[in-house]
């Protein structure tokens, strides 16, 4: 205790866990400034192609026809230039790379997609794309995050921190929503709540979010109704609108990739695709200018009851197509905003209809639009908490909190019981990864659980008493003692929790027996199983251990499988991949 008290500061300083969250703030100050820097370069690009960097809606009548198809094409050339010749990584919305650099490559980003994906995004953007930046400053903040933790040496175990902190930061910087920031991260990027990957992202998400303040204010950044719940009748709306929001998330999803395939099936040069769709694009805004880049002009209209109910409706699917033609050719860009959007007309639709059916009982329907927003980000990402924090700290209103997480909650459980991939995790299944919960599916998927079982296991007879339970637990130093019956068949599991509520009790040691302390409802593997099946198993059950039993019908106890184990295997099988790619 008193060496302790007597250490240097600097040597305090020099604990990991302190470095780490010295890093997640450094993360933060680069981070912040990438997406102040992003910012300014979108406005730049947007000025440079049409002379204006105010929302397109403003001056879309003073562009003239032929510039609305030719600088989009322009764009789509510069970037399929830059992505096929630069960075990869660039193209698309960005999140699914992040989300296979932390499950196959440790977390480590190349240093050249931070910049790549800046310039990008913005010319996409700037010339029209129907994407949102949002997207790009998760994939900038997360090579941000992880050109640190390689510069520092950071240890693979804490490199996916590291890359949370950037993801964190750029979503925090962007909407100007610090704990959204997190959880996104935590949900999303990481899949991990843990105390040691919660602090450092949380410091990182500060960190951007008072940069951002600082040069745009704290503001948001749309034009937010007053919300207020007119009726008590109202709440057994809203879990209809997470039925409309999911329906029209997943059509966005489907439409996307139903686009991506058809360029990816056109036997031309890769770097030509996104001018293809750059032409077709400026054919849409040039008739729907609303749709043009962000959106955001386009929903602070629809959000204070100043759009028509057709063009709300009609504009959900100009959204779609625009989008996907933006993104399934090859430009560079969030789906974000995109899901924004279509929840903020798919709202306005349903507000519309709600309002003339319930006037007295029902908001008007920007309120819904409002609420709807946080309804498609939730049923395109799956991340119904992210949505429902976005929404919320943009309002800073209480009051909205209900409705979201019914229809946040309502759209997520509907989508992920039709398909179990979001639009991020589609992305990487089309690859031939699944990802679950940080890990790559695939490779526990050819590993067997004979491979990594322990074979010394401890077993007792079903008539062991009490006394002798509790000398086995001394002696053998086992957190599980396997209860078998005379044939070696498994009949149980005890552990100390099992155990210890009687072992104040007098006079049980000689009359209870391990069948009766023993927890019969077991789950268990076999040595044929692969390691994913065995792994789900136990997250169903939340277990961190199970019992292996010999294949066939006998099924004798012949080891143990543990978490630990599991995640020591599948540790192996990243390092011999990256070994393999390498070569």
């Amino acid at each position: 205790m008193t060496a302790d008290r007597g250490e240097p500061l600097f040597q305090k300083l020099k604990r990991p866990n302190v470095r780490y969250l010295f890093l997640a703030i450094l993360i933060g100050v680069l981070a912040g400034y990438g997406a102040v820097l992003f910012k300014y370069v979108l406005k730049l690009m947007q000025w440079a192609f049409y002379q204006n960097s105010a929302d397109f809606i403003q001056f879309a009548d003073s562009v003239p026809l032929w510039m609305k198809f030719v600088v989009p094409t322009m764009g789509g050339l510069v970037v399929g230039i830059v992505v096929s010749n630069f960075a990869s990584e660039a193209k698309g919305h960005g999140v699914p790379e992040v989300m296979q650099a932390i499950a196959l490559r440790g977390g480590r980003i190349r240093k050249r997609v931070a910049a790549a994906k800046i310039f990008a995004s913005a010319v996409t953007i700037g010339s029209g794309g129907s994407v949102g930046r949002e997207g790009p400053m998760v994939q900038i903040g997360a090579s941000i995050g992880s050109s640190v933790g390689q510069l520092f040496k950071t240890p693979s175990v804490h490199m996916k921190t590291m890359v949370g902190c950037g993801a964190a930061a750029g979503i925090a910087a962007t909407f100007n929503a610090p704990i959204a920031g997190v959880l996104f991260a935590l949900e999303i990027i990481i899949g991990d709540f843990g105390v040691m990957q919660f602090s450092p992202v949380v410091l990182s998400s500060v960190t951007a979010t008072a940069i951002s303040r600082y040069y745009f204010g704290d503001f948001p950044h749309f034009d937010i109704p007053a919300y207020s719940i007119v009726s008590l009748w109202e709440y057994l709306l809203y879990p209809l609108l997470g039925v409309v929001t999911g329906l029209v998330a997943l059509s966005f999803t489907k439409i996307l990739y139903w686009f991506e395939d058809g360029f990816d099936a056109i036997p031309i040069p890769e770097w030509i695709k996104p001018a293809i769709g750059g032409a077709l694009l400026g054919g849409v805004f040039a008739v729907f200018p609303q749709v043009f880049g962000v959106g955001y002009g386009s929903m602070n209209l629809a959000l204070v009851n100043q759009m028509e109910f057709q063009l709300l409706f009609v504009l959900i699917f100009v959204k779609i197509l625009a989008s996907s033609i933006t993104l399934g050719s090859g430009g560079s860009g969030g789906i974000f905003a995109p899901s924004l959007f279509l929840g903020c007309m798919a709202g306005g639709v349903f507000g519309f209809g709600a309002h003339a059916l319930f006037p007295a009982h029902t908001a008007l329907p920007g309120a819904y639009a409002l609420v709807a927003m946080g309804g498609v980000v939730a049923g395109t990402t799956y991340a119904p908490i992210t949505a429902i924090l976005i929404i919320f700290e943009m309002t800073s209103d209480y009051s909205i909190i209900l409705p979201l997480m019914l229809t946040c909650i309502t759209a997520t459980v509907m989508n992920s019981t039709i398909d179990r991939a979001s639009i991020y995790t589609t992305k990487l299944l089309r690859r031939g990864i699944d990802i679950e919960a940080g890990r790559e599916r695939h490779l526990l998927s050819h590993m067997m659980v004979k491979e990594v079982m322990v074979s010394d296991v401890v077993t007792i007879p079903q008539a062991m008493p009490l006394s002798r339970i509790i000398w086995t637990f001394k002696t053998e130093n086992a957190p599980y003692l396997h209860v078998v019956n005379g044939d070696g068949r498994l009949t149980g599991i005890i552990s100390f929790r099992d155990i210890r509520t009687v072992l104040r009790e007098e006079g049980l040691d000689q009359l209870l027996i391990a069948q009766d302390l023993a927890t019969q409802d077991l789950v268990t593997v076999t040595m044929d199983d692969t390691l994913q099946d065995a792994l789900d198993r136990m997250t169903a059950r939340g277990v961190s251990q199970v019992p292996v039993l010999s294949s066939g019908k006998e099924g004798k106890l012949v080891g143990t499988l543990t978490e630990s184990a599991v995640n020591a295997a599948y540790n192996s099988a990243i390092v011999r991949h990256e070994i393999a790619h390498d070569d």
